[in-house]
């Protein structure tokens, strides 16, 4: 019997096809996604009819969906959350789940270190002002000897932090599941004290819990930067705005959101910078995250 798997992701292997070629090298029969957008539910459930295996994205993997799928034996998330995912349901069903934490720190690193660079010396407005041949020069600030808070220090919250250390700032850290500092440079704080310093907060927690709710934004140091390349749902974002207007937040970048595709009150204000979603979008870790997810597809399957 051949095995069938399906492809969730509207942009798998749309760079380089070698993700695809190994499905096929391994005989594999591949159904793409017909939308060429996240699939819905209802769309999800007709996708996964007679599939053996699917290559996950974003889609709605409840319950429901996974009961409805009676052919499915093992899902590939490419990329690190498993959010959309229910994992309990999978292992009651006997559907193996893997995903590939590791290939996406670097890239999103890399983004939320240039989203920083560029906040902090006015980049995007200096871009529109020559656009529309104004010379006019400003004054922006530099990172050496600047403080950052580093919430949630994984994978990404690493590479954040050696970046940080590289331009000559001081790190701290936020993380509730270490005991002493990670490194000798680097403090191990709480997030009142963290935020009390902060010149910057990078968000890169896990999970979908509240912490920068209205009270946090009150403690934020004023004039600070906030990065967030995480989860929309980490920080509230009325508080946020009133943050903003305030004058209390200098400059925010966001790459995830409460709501995807984000229409919501901070596009009104040019000292936030807004890229949709696009933390793991390079050439290199596109490539790596879906060859990786092939693999362990293919082993999780049996046929590698």
């Amino acid at each position: 019997m051949t095995c069938i798997v399906a492809i969730g992701p509207s942009s798998f292997a749309e760079k380089d096809k070698q993700p695809l070629e190994m499905l096929f090298s391994a005989g594999v029969e591949v159904i793409n996604n017909p939308f060429s957008r996240r699939l819905t539910e209802e769309e999800i459930i007709t996708h996964l009819h007679g599939v053996h295996g699917l290559i996950a994205g974003l889609e709605p993997l409840n319950a429901r969906v996974l009961k409805s799928a009676n052919q499915l034996k093992a899902i590939a998330r490419v990329g690190i959350g498993m959010d959309n995912v229910d994992q309990q349901a999978a292992s009651q069903l006997g559907i193996r789940v893997s995903n590939t934490p590791d290939e996406p720190a670097a890239a999103v690193a890399e983004l939320t270190m240039g989203a920083l660079l560029s906040l902090n010396r006015g980049l995007m407005q200096a871009n529109q002002r020559m656009h529309a041949g104004i010379w006019q020069k400003e004054i922006g600030t530099g990172l050496n000897g600047a403080k950052a808070l580093i919430i949630g220090y994984g994978r990404t919250g690493r590479r954040m932090a050696q970046l940080l250390i590289n331009f000559g700032v001081s790190v701290m850290v936020v993380d509730p599941f270490l005991q002493e500092p990670p490194r000798p440079e680097i403090a191990l704080v709480e997030l009142e004290e963290g935020l009390r310093q902060a010149d910057i907060v990078s968000l890169h927690a896990s999970g979908r819990d509240l912490i920068l709710g209205r009270p946090q934004f009150y403690q934020i140091k004023k004039g600070a930067i906030l990065l967030n390349s995480a989860r929309g749902e980490l920080l509230e974002e009325a508080a946020l705005v009133d943050a903003l207007k305030e004058g209390r937040i200098r400059g925010a970048w966001l790459d995830v959101y409460w709501e995807e595709p984000y229409r919501g009150p901070l596009t009104a204000f040019e000292q936030v910078l807004l890229t949709p979603h696009i933390g793991t979008y390079t050439n290199q870790c596109r490539l790596q995250m879906e060859t990786s997810a092939v693999s362990n597809l293919l082993r999780d399957l049996g046929i590698a």
